[in-house]
Order: C-alpha cells, then sequence, then structure tokens
C-alpha cells in the first residue's frame, strides 16, 4: 500500500503535526502532552497532534514522552513502576496531570494522532486503547524499535499506518544498496529528523535523493527535531521547497504562518 491508501494520510499535504502539543508554543510552556497544549494546537488549526505514550504498572496508557516522571512534573518515580492513581496525581509544569491516551483520543475525535510507542510494556495497552476506541484509521504508531511497529502492525492489521524509525532511515542514508530492503516495509512514512549525529559528526538525513527513493515508492517523509535543533521560518521553507511531506513542530506558531504564506493554511482557527 502506498501513503495515500491509508486513511491516516489521506489530507492535502504538507501535514502539520504538533510536537506534544506544540512544546514551543508560549502559552505551553511547560505544559507539553497536556490536554490544554493539544487543545490550543486544535484551537489553531491543527489535525494532527503528536504524542508519546508509556504504560503505568497496571496499564494504563499516559501520554508522557520520558519513562521517569520528574523532568516536567512536580512528582518522581518510573511511569511503569507506579499504578495510574499515584500518576494522575503529578502536574506537568505545576499545574496539569499527564493525560491519559484514551482522554485524548475523546477531547480531540476530529484529529489524527502519531503516537510514539516509548517502551515495549506500553505497546499491548496502546493497540487495546486504539481498539476501543475503533481509532486504527487516525493514527500512525511509531517507535525507535522495529520491532514494536512490527508488533503493532500484526495486531491492528495492515490497514493502520506505522512510521519507519531513526535507525532503518540512518542506514538508508549511508548505504543505498539497501534501500529495497529498508524501504518495502509497509511502513508508509519515514519519520526521521532534517540532521543526525552520527560518530561525532553531523550528518544530513533529508536530501533530495532520499525524498526521490522515498516517493517512488509510494512513502511520505516527515521531519521532527531534535531538542535545540533550530525551528525558524527559514528552516520550514527550507524543508517544503525540498519536498517533504509534514512537519512534526514544537514551533506550531511559526509552521503556522509559514504555511499560511505559501498557500496551505491550516484548518479553521477557534474563537478566542
Amino acid at each position: 500500500m502506498r501513503a495515500e491508501d491509508y486513511a491516516y494520510l489521506a489530507a492535502p499535504r504538507p501535514l502539520a503535526l504538533a510536537h506534544r502539543g506544540g512544546a514551543r508554543l508560549a502559552a505551553n510552556a511547560g505544559l507539553e502532552n497536556t490536554l490544554s497544549a493539544f487543545a490550543r494546537a486544535v484551537a489553531m488549526g491543527y489535525r494532527y497532534l503528536e504524542t508519546d505514550v508509556h504504560a503505568t504498572a497496571d496499564g494504563q496508557v499516559v501520554a508522557f514522552h520520558d519513562a521517569a516522571l520528574d523532568r516536567v512534573t512536580d512528582a518522581a518515580g518510573r511511569i511503569a513502576d507506579l499504578p495510574w492513581s499515584a500518576v494522575r496525581e503529578a502536574r506537568v509544569g505545576g499545574r496539569e496531570a499527564p493525560p491519559l491516551l484514551s482522554e485524548l483520543l475523546e477531547a480531540f475525535p476530529e484529529a489524527r494522532f502519531n503516537i510514539d510507542v516509548k517502551a515495549d510494556a506500553a505497546l499491548a495497552p496502546t493497540v487495546a486503547v486504539v481498539r476501543a476506541h475503533d481509532a486504527a484509521a487516525r493514527v500512525c504508531l511509531g517507535s525507535f524499535s522495529p520491532r514494536r511497529i512490527r508488533a503493532a502492525r500484526r495486531a491492528l492489521g495492515p490497514g493502520v499506518a506505522t512510521a519507519a524509525g531513526q535507525i532503518g532511515t540512518a542506514a538508508l542514508r549511508f548505504s543505498p544498496g539497501v534501500v529495497s530492503r529498508l524501504l518495502h516495509t509497509p511502513a508508509p512514512v519515514l519519520q526521521i529528523p532534517a540532521e543526525h549525529r552520527v560518530g561525532g559528526r553531523t550528518v544530513t538525513l533529508v536530501t533530495p535523493g532520499l525524498l526521490r527513493r522515498a516517493h517512488a515508492l509510494g512513502k511520505h517523509v516527515h521531519v521532527w527535531f531534535h531538542d535545540g535543533a533550530s525551528e525558524d521560518a527559514a528552516e520550514f521553507h527550507r524543508l517544503l521547497d525540498l519536498g517533504v511531506d509534514g512537519i512534526v513542530a514544537d514551533r506550531i506558531d511559526v509552521l503556522a504562518d509559514v504555511l499560511e504564506v505559501r498557500g496551505h493554511p491550516l484548518g479553521p482557527r477557534s474563537e478566542g
């Protein structure tokens, strides 16, 4: 199947994805992966939302990037070691509880979610939540673990969109001889950073050649950014000029303005 055959990807390109709800939007400062952050992105017109998931000790799927709570909340401990009753008492930015994946799917029924499954223990509960909400057509499952991606595809069937991970696409960049093996997979999306540090040097991954090979095989290329990487209008324009199919942004205000200038405005914005 080509990317265009997946319901999740059935939208005009380029796709704009709000990374953790738009973590570098001023109003979202300190509130990544919270209901309010995603609500602000949706109010701006975003219909594609990116999040990460971990599972609690009792199998609840939490939208949260880190394995431990301490970086962005007022609590401590690893999510996998704690019951949901404890995790829900944590406050992101000292203000909001981490949401469950089920809460996000229910709160934003028109949104599509790119879900990064961060741990093996989160895979089966995530699949269960997607099934329970009949949401397979509006999610794309990704992971740095190709094994998790394959397991997700087996569990949810060939119609669910999945994303090839960073390891595979880095190998593609360095070893043209394995292009066929890496890209002739069911994953319709490559999700890669524009640049990556390999062996102490910075390597450009998103190149015209890679885009040509991916597009020839019916794949999308979506670009995300390492923490601290430049997310300014010039970089967004450069990537869109190259022909990337989607951008996963923290600076969702800047990306929205760039798309407006280029004649690809986001959907209708909410008032207020």
